[in-house]
């Protein structure tokens, strides 16, 4: 009987997306064994430190990805928006499954919604994406980095540590906690990260046997949309260090990306959209990631 191995970390959303992936793939191909391998990763490690001091969300992925190249595992499970938008090695992405809700939840026990928490209230996140876009919408607030799985993340919330939190959407409702979103913060007032609420399948690009297995899960619109975002951001040279949003979207038959890069001090950001050639989603992310530099997004991404 053959065996697929899938390396994933530990915490409780990554083995929910792990066992989802492997439930699609035993039922996509009847007596294949799918086991799952968790591993903690130097990103799950090091909470006192925000992940752009500390290396980025490739964090996430080293130990994983060693597993792979030590014959631990044949596949690794992620979620997109933690992958680099380079992989490191040779390792390839044959699978992105349909995309769940790809926007952020506001999150509190006190305020019912965004636009009515009181000033210097306290606001959690780990992201510097949210915070530059938060401080542009609300610069009274105060914004505390917040790291930790979601379970973690929300213990802080109910202590009372913060006024609110803003989390992924997808992340909640997978872990059964979408009772906890107050609003979603959807565009055009908030741009989710790149890829954020896609999962993905990473393999050695030379196991073409694994691939092939891996490719029926593939979902091509949402593919096409990630892969719009992820050229721009690499455009871009973005990475967790730059506070760099983007969302693509079908629009009467064609691809329409939104893009935005901020400033966490002033809350300064710099947007672009534009709509493209579904067929070509890497020449509309350049387009966009053009405008953005053309608009000055250079100086806020160090370059």
């Amino acid at each position: 009987m053959p065996r697929l191995r899938l390396a994933t970390r530990e915490s409780a959303l990554a083995l929910w997306q792990t066992e989802h992936v492997a439930a699609r793939l035993r039922a996509l191909h009847p007596g294949l064994e799918v086991e799952r391998v968790p591993m903690s990763t130097r990103g799950d490690q090091i909470l006192d430190r925000a992940l752009a001091a500390v290396g980025g969300k490739g964090l996430f992925l080293k130990e994983l990805e060693v597993a792979m190249l030590e014959g631990r595992a044949e596949a690794a499970v992620h979620s997109l928006k933690d992958v680099p938008m380079e992989l490191d090695g040779p390792f390839a992405l044959p699978a992105v499954l349909e995309r769940a809700d790809p926007f952020d939840a506001f999150v509190s026990q006190a305020h019912a919604a965004f636009d009515v928490l009181p000033r210097g209230a306290r606001v959690g996140t780990s992201s510097l994406r949210r915070q530059a876009q938060l401080r542009a919408l609300r610069p009274d607030l105060e914004l505390v980095d917040l790291r930790g799985n979601v379970n973690t993340r929300l213990a802080k919330l109910d202590a009372g540590q913060y006024d609110a939190i803003v989390l992924a959407c997808a992340g909640l409702q997978r872990l059964g906690f979408e009772a906890r979103i107050r609003e979603r913060l959807a565009p055009p007032r908030m741009l989710p990260a790149v890829a954020q609420g896609a999962i993905a399948i990473e393999c050695r690009a030379d196991d073409v046997a694994t691939a092939a297995l891996l490719r029926g899960l593939d979902h091509a619109a949402s593919r096409t949309c990630v892969e719009a975002e992820r050229a721009m951001n690499r455009a871009l040279h973005g990475s967790c260090h730059v506070p760099v949003a983007g969302f693509a979207e079908w629009r009467d038959g064609g691809l329409h990306l939104r893009g935005a890069v901020g400033d966490v001090r002033d809350g300064r950001m710099l947007r672009a959209e534009a709509t493209g050639d579904a067929a070509d989603p890497e020449a509309l992310g350049r387009r966009v990631a053009g405008e953005l530099l053309a608009q000055g997004a250079g100086a806020l991404l160090g370059r």
